[in-house]
């Protein structure tokens, strides 16, 4: 929590304020019960209707300004604890986008997503709290006990007695239910764990006909939630009951010394009165104070898993100029390429070595798993290669500066991915300024014109989340044009044409070919007639390079090419 603390620094005046305007309304409040003894001793006392009414005109005051410091209070701490839990989740947000790809994949889409939203919503209701009530209810505990001493110190030895059992009860349930809280949370986040991973493939789910399993799953670890949950309710709702049994025993002790004072002619009816309420007030304080402490542990344990994330050092970095260049834009080398990912048995790549000149097109192909798209991962460095060199215009990818590098590089995923917004907003990602002229070039090359032409909006047809409004083949032809648009001088298509029929496919080669820029092109596929005009092929098979060279070389010297082409092409093979 205290890492996180230092974000609070521009909510220092509110953080003061805060906690000031709620003093204020605590002291108001410690006035009341002086008052009620004061109407009750003179104004009923001696029937002075008039003083009563003064009294009670007292008391009004007292209850606004009361509202006007408790709401004055409450704006100032609301305002720093959501001004301070946005400053968190932008940074986190902003270090999340530092992380590298493994940095990512070993935490966890759900986890980096649940520390996003659920953790950082704890903290600033954590942070809310204590900004209203951490110093507000020991000073109302501590107050309401010095007023009672000030009426009479003999009947405030009853406070001794029965604040210190109060305190054994309500702080032995808090440290007794503050464990189960934090596995409540843990439990939390299976649920949200499996609920993201129902929820995101939910069309597999549908097509293997698993609802009926992943119910049983789900409702498995929800009423594990739910049993603790009940078990952690249960222990807290013990609270009320034994704090009232307390309270009303002392009460009862209260009353009783009080009444003999009183027949002694020491205290008054009021005064007892007001002893009462004093009591009562330290009772609701010694509540809120035990509810405060569990929602602040919840709190403090949420803020250490942000904390966990902000400590985790990104791994890839950049360097801080661009390195001179010795080859023209476009040269890729792969010099002795090996690549293990964390904690993998064995490498996805190993002993690749290839060269590829500017304006090539090189196809990679290769069975399920032989590393294709392991490879063309490292020309962005999206992962750093564990040995040898990976070499863009004669200069390492690690001698560049990430953004200079990737601003060299169009990527079209496997999985074709558009943000919300419309078609032009997702086509100007990698060129903000790019002309209408140059996107209708971008999807005329991406045989993705007709996709806009039959919107009635064209460039502003909205596109919705995950772009789920669109079919696969419309999806991948705009992720295409997106990564032309932005005219890079090396474009990797990984496997990005597979829900494209032949003939489009064929076009699309066809138009790569014919870009002014000529950049140097990398198709991963698993077609080899999308790859098979291609001015070199690499085979890959189980992560080394299983052959290089043209179609008919590879036709002719290489098993691994011949069984996929003879796979794909049955009937010229005989």
């Amino acid at each position: 929590m205290k890492k996180l603390l230092v974000y609070m620094k521009t909510y220092v005046l509110e953080s003061i304020l805060g906690p000031l305007f709620k003093l204020l309304e605590a002291t108001f409040e410690l006035f009341v019960p002086l008052v009620m003894a004061a109407i009750i001793d003179t104004g009923i006392a001696n029937g002075d209707r008039g003083y009563i009414l003064r009294m009670c005109g007292v008391l009004v005051l007292l209850a606004v300004v009361g509202l006007v410091c408790s709401i004055t209070a409450q704006y100032f701490a609301a305002k720093a604890s959501v001004g301070f839990a946005c400053k968190v989740r932008s940074v986190l947000f902003a270090h999340i986008q530092r992380l590298s790809f493994t940095q990512q994949d070993q935490q966890g889409t759900g986890t980096l997503i649940t520390r996003m939203t659920s953790d950082i919503n704890q903290v600033q209701s954590g942070v809310n709290l204590a900004l209203r009530l951490l110093l507000r209810s020991p000073f109302v505990v501590f107050g309401a006990m010095v007023m009672a001493f000030t009426i009479d110190w003999q009947a405030a030895m009853v406070f001794v007695v029965t604040i210190p059992l109060l305190s054994i009860v309500v702080f032995g349930i808090m440290l007794w239910s503050i464990p189960m809280y934090k596995k409540v949370q843990q439990k939390l986040d299976k649920v949200l764990s499996a609920t993201r991973e129902n929820l995101t493939g939910v069309r597999v789910l549908r097509a293997f006909c698993k609802e009926e399993e992943e119910e049983r799953a789900f409702n498995e670890k929800n009423d594990d939630l739910t049993a603790l949950q009940k078990l952690v309710g249960k222990v807290s709702g013990l609270m009320n009951p034994l704090t009232y049994v307390l309270i009303n025993l002392g009460i009862v002790a209260l009353i009783y010394v009080g009444a003999l004072r009183v027949d002694a002619g020491i205290l008054t009816q009021g005064q007892v009165v007001a002893l009462y309420n004093y009591m009562s007030q330290i009772l609701v304080e010694l509540v809120k104070m035990a509810s405060l402490i569990i929602s602040i542990t919840k709190a403090v344990a949420c803020a250490g898993r942000v904390s966990a994330v902000l400590d985790i050092a990104p791994d890839m970095r950049g360097a801080s100029c661009a390195p001179k260049t010795p080859q023209p834009g476009g040269a890729v080398r792969f010099a002795d390429v090996a690549l293990t990912y964390a904690k993998a048995g064995a490498p996805s790549l190993a002993g690749v070595d290839f060269t590829v000149a500017p304006g090539q097109t090189v196809g990679v192909i290769g069975g399920t798993g032989a590393g294709k798209t392991s490879l063309v991962n490292l020309i962005p460095r999206f992962y750093d290669a564990t040995q040898g060199r990976v070499l863009v215009d004669g200069a390492d990818v690690r001698d560049y500066p990430l953004e200079a590098l990737r601003q060299k590089v169009g990527v079209v995923p496997q999985k074709a991915v558009l943000f919300q917004g419309t078609i032009r907003e997702n086509l100007r990602w990698g060129a903000p300024e790019a002309t209408d002229e140059e996107l209708y070039a971008a999807l005329d090359a991406a045989q993705a014109r007709e996709i806009v032409a039959g919107k009635p909006e064209g460039l502003d047809f909205p596109v919705a989340q995950g772009g789920r409004n669109l079919s696969g083949g419309q999806r991948q032809r705009l992720t295409i044009a997106r990564a032309l648009v932005k005219r890079p001088e090396i474009l990797i298509l990984d496997d990005s044409a597979s829900a494209l029929d032949y003939a489009t496919d064929l076009a699309l080669r066809q138009a790569l070919r014919r870009l002014p820029d000529k950049p140097t092109v990398f198709i991963v596929s698993q077609r080899t007639s999308s790859i098979r005009h291609a001015d070199k092929i690499v085979v890959l098979d189980e992560g080394r390079v299983a052959g290089i060279g043209t179609h008919e070389e590879l036709l002719k010297a290489c098993p691994v090419y011949q069984e996929i082409y003879y796979s794909q092409y049955e009937k010229e093979a005989k």
